[in-house]
């Protein structure tokens, strides 16, 4: 049963090294294609391809619209010559665990399953510190919360990926939705497999960030949840890594902490008026 990996980044140098390492061993390729990155992006990617020789293929393209990142997406997806493939994009960090768990669902049940379900943390302002799960906006088979399909069967009848960067999904041949389909072919891993950076600074700077589309609205201004002192982070981040790699340690700073104070109770006000079952 063979597994491939989709990362498709652009100015992602903070935890693209931390995204790419932490799944690279339990996947037989990964194809990391490049949007046109300005910060240190692209010399990262070529640092993973020397390391991993043969198991990373790279492209590289200039800067792209959403919607001809939504056409990049199909293109990988024409591409692919797997049974699965996992969907890595360059703010998610797995844990040894999650990624292994998910990938031994797929070699040993995979032929029943169309879809792996699985939950996530979603940092605000460091690495010390999650959004609380009403923040979750994904609803499937009825769960609400930071959940998500990372692990798509590639042999779906017609499968495609439509829709602009944003609100591109995956669909079958008669237009519906992956996670619309039978919930008797999907598994749920019902527990956090990796934390996701979607909403604390990701390139070099805020200007790096604001090049990426959609990408400027998803920094919070949040004071989350602390994990616990003995909270067990993915192993990656303990592994050695080369200098070019920021440190992932460092904490929001005061002008972070002031204006969060603000937006914070505002969040949750408007988060508690979502109805819904609140999962994993």
């Amino acid at each position: 049963m063979k597994i491939w990996a989709h990362t498709l980044v652009k100015n992602e140098e903070r935890y693209l090294w931390f995204a790419v390492e932490s799944v690279i061993y339990y996947v037989d390729k990964l194809l990391l294609w490049d949007t046109g990155s300005t910060d240190k992006t692209r010399q990262i990617i070529e640092l993973l391809k020397k390391k991993h020789p043969g198991k990373i293929e790279t492209e590289y393209f200039s800067e792209v619209t959403p919607e001809e990142y939504t056409e990049l997406r199909q293109k990988m997806l024409q591409e692919t010559n797997s049974d699965w493939f996992i969907i890595v994009d360059g703010d998610e960090v797995w844990w040894d665990e999650g990624i292994k768990e998910l990938v031994s669902v797929i070699r040993n049940g995979g032929k029943g399953y169309e879809t792996i379900v699985n939950g996530s943390y979603n940092i605000v302002g460091d690495i010390f510190h999650y959004q609380e799960e009403y923040a979750g906006k994904y609803v499937i088979d009825g769960v609400r919360g930071h959940i998500t399909i990372r692990a798509i069967k590639r042999y779906i009848p017609g499968l495609y990926t439509a829709k602009p960067h944003g609100q591109h999904g995956y669909y079958d041949k008669n237009d519906v939705l992956v996670q619309d389909r039978s919930k008797d072919k999907r598994f749920h891993l019902n527990k956090k497999t990796y934390l996701h950076f979607t909403h604390v600074l990701r390139s070099s700077s805020a200007e790096s960030d604001s090049l990426v589309p959609k990408r400027s609205p998803k920094l919070k201004y949040e004071l989350g949840i602390s994990f616990p002192r003995d909270f067990y982070y993915p192993e990656v981040f303990f592994l050695e890594r080369p200098d070019i790699i920021p440190s992932p340690w460092i904490k929001f700073d005061r002008a972070f902490m002031k204006r969060s104070l603000i937006e914070t109770p505002l969040r949750k006000i408007k988060r508690r008026i979502i109805k819904g079952k609140v999962g994993y």
